[in-house]
């Protein structure tokens, strides 16, 4: 094809992948490799072939009868999903993946000296949202999708099987705003640069 280059630099294999979760309104990554800020807490191991994001326009179409093509395509709506399935259980991941929550810390019937905690999840209404920060890295290319809001708005269900790790389904819908990206991605990859 004329135009085109064969490049095989440009193909990705994200060979190291990780997920960052932050109250809104934290600061974001000022670019791709800069340490990542205090406040962007990981959520740690993640199964190896499930994290996925997704971007889904929705448009419609505008049909005539002169036409057996539509004569109009406009978009009416976006919307983005991250998927990712996560190994470690903690508090704050039951929280990350019920959509918040509240874990308190409670007195064990039988008594005994180890403490016990209790997770309750989120009432209607009070499902908070988060910022989401998923990091791709390429030998050394590296890759930053940050997501200034987003929120916890699937049901959760978990495998429990005997014969393999049960996972957290972590699974985030994209939320927009007037005065900011809905979401965006940083890079190094010289891929990327500029042209005349």
């Amino acid at each position: 094809m004329a135009g085109t280059t064969a490049n095989n630099n440009e193909i990705v294999i994200p060979s190291i992948t990780r997920i960052y979760l932050a109250p809104v309104g934290t600061t974001a990554p000022a670019d791709a490799t800069v340490a990542m800020p205090a406040a962007l807490r990981s959520v740690g191991l993640t199964t190896e072939d499930s994290l996925k994001f997704n971007s889904e326009p929705n448009f419609e179409q505008v049909k005539s009868a002169q036409s057996s093509y539509p004569t109009r395509t406009f978009q009416t709506s976006d919307a983005a999903t991250i998927e990712v399935d996560l190994q470690q259980w903690s508090g704050p991941n039951f929280q990350a993946v019920y959509g918040g929550g509240t874990i308190s810390e409670i007195t064990p019937s039988g008594g005994g000296a180890g403490k016990h905690y209790k997770f309750t999840p989120p009432r209607i209404g009070s499902r908070t949202e988060v910022m989401a920060v998923i990091e791709v890295i390429d030998g050394g290319k590296h890759y930053r999708y940050v997501i200034p809001r987003c929120m916890q708005m699937e049901g959760v269900s978990k495998d429990l099987a005997k014969t393999k790790e049960a996972v957290l389904p972590l699974r985030l819908a994209v939320q927009g705003g007037d005065d900011l990206d809905a979401w965006y991605v940083l890079t190094d990859d010289p891929a990327f640069a500029l042209t005349a």
